[in-house]
């Protein structure tokens, strides 16, 4: 069974920039796809960036342009770089497998935009 967990959240500001990381007791090698997700106060979880084992991404709109998701699978580790980011960006970061996810997510890390 897979074990995840993120670090790397923080307070920022607007504009400013973070790094997520996602460490997995497993093999994500084995895993095609990978994804970070985040879930809002009041808000159900939603998928943001996806990233295959051939490298290919794909993003939801909101965070186009401005997140880039990474994996290194010798690390077993998934990452999220943030950029520009805005107060609508506030969350709680998830990794997990994607589309479809495994029944077991980690504790997640929160990130803050405010000013």
């Amino acid at each position: 069974q897979v074990q995840l967990v993120e670090a790397g959240g923080g307070l920022v500001q607007p504009g400013g920039s973070l790094r997520l990381s996602c460490a997995a007791s497993g093999i994500i090698c084995s895993i095609n796809a990978m994804g970070w997700y985040r879930q809002a106060p009041g808000k159900q979880r939603e998928l943001v960036a996806t990233i295959l084992n051939s490298g290919t991404t794909n993003y939801a709109n909101s965070v186009k342009g401005r997140f880039t998701i990474s994996r290194d699978n010798a690390k077993n580790t998934v990452y999220l770089q943030m950029n520009s980011l805005k107060p609508e960006d506030t969350a709680v970061y998830f990794c997990n497998a994607a589309p479809k996810p495994f029944n077991t997510w980690g504790q997640g890390t929160q990130v803050t935009v405010s000013s």
